[in-house]
Parts: structure tokens; sequence; C-alpha cells
């Protein structure tokens, strides 16, 4: 099966979560909202979102470093699941979801280094790695599936 076969409804049982109803529709379509509608996306942009609000409460002096590089990693893990969607194949897709679990591993990195130095309260830290997993096991079941 080559991508343009697939829908959002196959792409979401990939990833063992809730089926989209509505078939896959090409980027910038009137019909479907493409890569918005898989789930993998949404828990990568609440990933971004938890982690813009994190590191809102970092030291000025933080500013050009941990905090813009968590960001930066955060904006990536879902960026490049967007970026694989719009590729031709399967293939390309199971490679921008690697590089997206990459990004993933970073921010997971960056929040350990945020709670060594405590700027973030081991409730926060909780949610983030909780988040993180959730997004993991998502991308790690979507690649698996690209690649069968």
């Amino acid at each position: 099966m080559n991508q343009s076969e697939l829908s959002i409804d196959v792409l979401n049982r990939m990833s063992e979560v809730a089926i989209v109803a509505e078939e896959r529709a090409p980027y910038g379509s009137a019909i479907g909202k493409g890569f918005r509608d898989l789930r993998v996306w949404q828990a990568g942009m609440d990933l971004v979102d938890a982690c813009y609000r994190a590191s809102q409460v970092f030291p000025s002096t933080e500013r050009f470093g941990l905090t813009d590089q968590l960001r930066r990693a955060a904006v990536s893990v879902a960026s490049n699941i967007a970026e694989g969607w719009g590729r031709n194949t399967n293939a390309e897709f199971a490679r921008f979801v690697d590089i997206s679990i990459g990004s993933l591993c970073e921010v997971e990195s960056l929040i350990e280094v945020a709670s060594r130095l405590k700027y973030v309260t081991p409730e926060t830290l909780a949610n983030l790695l909780e988040r993180a997993n959730k997004v993991g096991s998502m991308q790690h079941r979507l690649r698996a599936s690209l690649r069968s």
C-alpha cells in the first residue's frame, strides 16, 4: 500500500488511537484537514503547548538557551509528522517519523535538564514526561506500521 492509498483511519489505527472516519485529503484540500486529523500530530501539538507553558517560568537568562531549545525541539516533533505526511511514500513518511522520534528524545532530555536545575516542579516534570511517553508510543507504532 502506498501513501496515496492510506486514509486517516488506517494511519490512526497504526498508532492505536481512535479512528477518524474521514478519508485522507491532500494538504490544502477543502475536503479534510490531512495531517491535522492524525492523533499523533494532535498529541505532538499538545506537547508543544505544554512545553511552551512550562518554559514560561524559566529564568530570563535561559531565553536563548534552554527555553529556546526546548521549544524548538517540541515544535519539531509535530512539524516532522506534518512534513512526512506531505511526502509521497510510506518510506519517506517513516523517515520523518524517525526524525520526529529523535526530536522527542531531545525534548525528554531537555525536560530532565530543566528538572535538575529546578526550573520545573516534580508535577510539571511528570506531566511533560507523560505527554512525551504518549507521543513516543504513537510514533513508534506508526513507524512500524509504515515500514511493514
